[in-house]
């Protein structure tokens, strides 16, 4: 078994392609009958741990017009019901991306770190000018100027940063040019590391060239099945969102991941869904 697999690099018209294509890739199997591009392997750590999944180490997908066809897949007559999100659950993705509201017990969401970003310290390891720790009094201090806490005191502080990621993206591209690098909203922060389940988009930066607004995004682990379709289209519908305001017209989405992955539960209906002949045994320990 290779340490790596090949990286796998894929061209899609639209969402709906895009999905299906991926699907199949990660299906995919050589002469040999080994995986092409996936590798199988338990879970060790992870909000899945103990499952097993096939995953491709190395995944990248230029997405030429995702708002040119539908925003969902498409599932074909008698397939119905292997689709894995709607074009209502897109819709409502996106507003979600635009508002940093939290449930509660929620630590973070992909809203909060492009509308509202805060930072997460420790209240333990927060020290005064004098150099003495945080006291109760300074907490209520601290919460009072909008900060939140989380997990109950004293564990943990939000501290707002006092920046729109996606308004200030929209600022650069309309007063101050197009031809830059410097517009990027990044998703993670160094503190998730400590997260029991941090952030899976890790970045969507931005570039517009000849006169479209088109966006790269990294996601270091991404759910094929269930979660590429709802993330893609709700990415897409703020894209065009963006583009509207900036002034510009929509582009296309370059997504790649290092942990683009189908969880075992999903193998049959992946393969339902593109038609291959494959049956993939469960066999706790072994891997292709």
């Amino acid at each position: 078994m290779e340490a790596l697999k090949p990286p796998c690099i894929l061209q899609a018209r639209d969402l709906d392609d895009a999905w299906f294509s991926a699907l199949w890739a990660c299906m995919e199997r050589d002469r040999q009958g080994r995986f092409r591009y996936a590798q199988r392997y338990r879970i060790d750590r992870g909000s899945y741990a103990g499952q097993e999944r096939l995953e491709i180490d190395t995944f990248l997908i230029d997405i030429v017009a995702p708002g040119s066809g539908p925003l969902v897949p498409q599932l074909p007559p008698g397939k119905e019901h292997l689709a894995p999100t709607t074009e209502e659950a897109a819709n409502k993705y996106m507003l979600y991306l635009l508002t940093d509201e939290k449930q509660p017990g929620e630590q973070y969401t992909y809203g909060e770190r492009l509308v509202g970003p805060r930072a997460l310290l420790p209240v333990e390891g927060l020290r005064r000018r004098d150099g003495q720790p945080v006291s109760a009094a300074d907490y209520e201090l601290l919460v009072a100027g909008q900060a939140l806490a989380l997990d109950g005191l004293p564990r943990q502080l939000a501290l707002p940063f006092g920046v729109n990621p996606v308004e200030e993206v929209i600022r650069i591209y309309r007063e101050e040019g197009h031809n830059t690098n410097q517009a990027v909203m990044e998703i993670g922060m160094p503190g998730d590391i400590l997260l029991e389940d941090p952030p899976c988009l890790r970045l969507v930066d931005t570039r517009i060239r000849n006169g479209r607004l088109h966006f790269i995004v990294y996601f270091r682990s991404w759910d094929l099945y269930n979660g590429f379709p709802v993330n893609l289209a709700g990415l897409q519908l703020l894209k065009k969102y963006m583009a509207d305001e900036i002034g510009v017209e929509d582009g296309s989405i370059r997504a790649m991941s290092k942990g683009l992955h189908l969880y075992d539960d999903m193998w049959e209906l992946a393969a339902l869904r593109t038609g291959q002949e494959i049956k993939i045994q469960k066999s706790p320990g072994q891997q292709d």
